[in-house]
């Protein structure tokens, strides 16, 4: 097999390191004058800066996959070809190319097909996803294989205040978690975009936005997918429900000053740490309530587990706003009408019945 040509730190073995470009690949500080090399140091940063780190943690594995497949069929990474690519997500569809022989779902097929591109082009040499080898093969892999999209369910304001009541009013932890929900279901916000949240603009470096808190509410400003965007969360009805409130409570009690909103609390529940919380802990968060506090009780337990996750109050915000659809796109951060059509689980279903308009 060829040797990658990114360097001894983007070794193509299944043990290898990140598979991002090495620095030569983009900009060569051993090619550059002395007083350039800040320069070469600024652009390795804005390389970093041009994905998220999911995105790259993803992309990352992905390629770790791909070629450890290659290796295991005794075919050459590079240059990248249209055929071994077409082989190999037919193994993905096939299940050939998993250790468990499950086949791939069509969209974990195409996110490697996207993360195979992204590689090669990093490593200046670019993969035509339109040949025919890889087109025709994906589209037929999307015939066969394609279903329709298994969408969590959304959390209502109902079912929110349901969950709060699972939650300790009296602990850290309760608190924190209580701010949690009500932030993330009153912003829409992703689970990435509530953990991601400093209490200033510029507290930490890996922070993804920051609050300010005003008499009649919150202006949560974040980093997107298409730049920074402005999102407006009201005070509520009741102190007992406001986000606002919530959070307030819980900057106050956990004394929190500086950085990250959401930390881990420590010592049996009685001290909170500096460190930030993952996105893993909304999801589970989420789920953890809504069981508890019996959303959806007329289905299976086994059922329920798969139903709730941290999009569920994304989409719970916007099937239950009752407001025109464009504040609820411009809230839920959407490029597209159609895009926010999709998170509204239930709202508008039945409200016109063209069975009775058309005379039946």
């Amino acid at each position: 097999m060829t040797a990658d040509p990114g360097g001894d730190d983007n070794r193509i073995d299944g043990d290898s390191p990140s598979p991002l470009p090495a620095v030569s690949d983009i900009v060569s500080s051993s090619a550059l004058p002395a007083h350039l090399e800040r320069l070469a140091d600024r652009a390795r940063d804005y390389v970093d800066a041009a994905s998220s780190a999911n995105t790259r943690k993803a992309y990352g594995s992905d390629w770790r996959h791909f070629s450890g497949w290659c290796r295991r069929q005794g075919l050459e990474m590079f240059p990248p070809s249209p055929q071994v690519v077409g082989l190999y997500i037919t193994a993905c569809a096939s299940g050939a190319a998993t250790a468990d022989r499950k086949p791939n779902a069509v969209a974990t097929i195409e996110r490697r097909l996207s993360a195979l591109a992204w590689n090669y082009t990093q490593r200046g040499t670019p993969l035509d996803r339109t040949d025919r080898h890889i087109a025709t093969v994906l589209a037929g892999i999307r015939n066969t294989h394609a279903a329709p999209p298994r969408q969590k369910e959304a959390v209502l304001p109902e079912n929110v205040i349901a969950m709060l009541e699972t939650l300790d009013r009296a602990s850290l932890r309760g608190l924190r978690d209580r701010a949690m929900l009500l932030l993330g279901f009153a912003g829409g916000l992703r689970r990435s975009e509530v953990v991601g949240l400093d209490l200033h603009r510029d507290d930490t470096e890996d922070g993804g936005g920051w609050i300010e808190i005003l008499k009649k509410g919150m202006i949560v400003t974040l980093r997107g997918k298409n730049g920074w965007r402005e999102v407006e969360i009201g005070r509520g009805s009741s102190d007992a429900t406001c986000p606002v409130v919530a959070l307030e409570t819980w900057l106050k009690l956990a004394k929190i000053g500086h950085g990250p909103l959401f930390r881990r609390v420590t010592s049996q529940g009685k001290n909170v740490g500096p460190d930030r919380l993952t996105d893993k802990q909304v999801a589970r968060l989420v789920k953890r309530t809504a069981l508890a506090a019996g959303v959806r009780a007329d289905l299976t337990e086994g059922e329920r587990e798969q139903k709730f996750a941290g999009h569920s109050l994304r989409a719970g915000l916007a099937s239950s706003a009752e407001v025109d659809e464009r504040y609820v796109q411009k809230q839920l951060g959407h490029a597209s009408a159609e895009m926010t059509r999709r998170y509204q689980r239930r709202r508008d279903r039945f409200r016109v019945n063209l069975t009775k308009a058309a005379g039946l």
